[in-house]
């Protein structure tokens, strides 16, 4: 979809600032629960401030928790057989709406429910995934925010050959058994050619193949995209520090990346997501049909690009491209 596209579409989300209420009307007085699965680790900063973000943008619509509200939180890491477990059991808690991060995670809340409303965050392609029927009117129990297109993985190489010109070779580092991780590789392959740059596959399941290909990749005019996932984002500490030690240019999809020592980032603030997808919650909460709220896209994506580790790497960052970025990190 290009920008003119997204534009107009989010140009429509305006006109509806009253949605229509259900049976599921709003019980002041009541507790009401929410269920959190997040694809992650618990331990891990980055998303505790992410659900930090979500508690605070749900008080400031006016519900505080153990007055009107509890949250039920699990953490699945990047273990499929856990995630299947820890949605079970949000579900079977029966709250009155889940939030729910990653494709992974969407595709196992719809296997295990198909009447407890879910918000989604962090997944791309909601309907090549079969999550929604179409962005508009998603349909079902089920709508969220949509992180990424496949025509962002254009963008990526581009920030990348712009930032190491010497790129000669990419590893695109992906799960392959998600499917949008393809639909980005497929975009990079389309397009490395005429740059003059081979596109190589780098299927990761696990932390040990997240090292195997990076070491294939450390000869000079190497370079990584690291696509979206729970196994990439949970493992990021490892193919940063991968890419630094094998001299390996890198671009990210989050600004966690490079804010942690990664060399470019460019994708959405998930911060900002967060909070508008609490308020999503709200109005589910409040009586509003999720099947009947738009599935969103990103207002706008962010480059940020880290001096320190260009530095590191050999890497003159043109003022050109430092001022494109959002943010700078020296």
């Amino acid at each position: 979809m290009s920008d003119i596209m997204r534009r107009a579409f989010i140009s429509l989300l305006g006109g509806a600032a009253i949605w229509p209420l259900t049976a599921r009307a709003e019980k002041s007085s009541a507790l009401r629960r929410v269920g959190v699965v997040m694809g992650f680790a618990e331990d891990d900063e980055v998303w505790q401030t992410y659900l930090k973000t979500f508690r605070q943008a749900l008080q400031d619509l006016g519900w505080a928790e153990g007055r009107n509200i509890r949250f039920d939180y699990r953490f699945t890491g990047d273990s499929e057989e856990r995630m299947r477990g820890m949605v079970k059991e949000i579900v079977g808690l029966a709250p009155d709406v889940i939030l729910v991060s990653t494709n992974s995670v969407v595709a196992a809340a719809l296997n295990a429910t198909r009447s407890i409303p879910i918000v989604f965050t962090w997944v791309s392609d909601p309907v090549g995934s079969g999550f929604v029927a179409n962005l508009p009117h998603p349909g079902g129990n089920i709508t969220g925010f949509h992180n990424f297109e496949p025509e962002i993985a254009g963008k990526w190489l581009r920030y990348l050959s712009q930032i190491a010109p010497g790129l000669r070779r990419i590893a695109v580092v992906h799960v392959p058994e998600i499917a949008p991780n393809v639909a980005f590789l497929r975009v990079i392959e389309s397009m490395g050619p005429q740059m003059g740059i081979a596109v190589s596959p780098a299927e990761v399941r696990n932390a040990a193949d997240i090292e195997q290909v990076l070491s294939a990749f450390k000869e000079q005019g190497g370079g990584v995209i690291v696509t979206p996932s729970a196994l990439t984002a949970t493992r990021r500490d490892l193919i940063i520090s991968l890419a630094a030690r094998f001299g390996l240019p890198a671009i990210y999809s989050f600004g966690f990346y490079a804010e942690s020592g990664g060399l470019i980032s460019y994708g959405i603030n998930q911060l900002e997501q967060v909070r508008s997808a609490a308020s999503y919650v709200d109005r589910i909460l409040r009586g509003a049909s999720p099947g009947d709220l738009p599935v969103q896209l990103p207002l706008k994506y962010e480059l940020i690009i880290n001096l320190k580790t260009a530095a590191a790497l050999g890497l003159s960052v043109s003022n050109s491209l430092q001022l494109l970025a959002d943010q700078v990190i020296e």
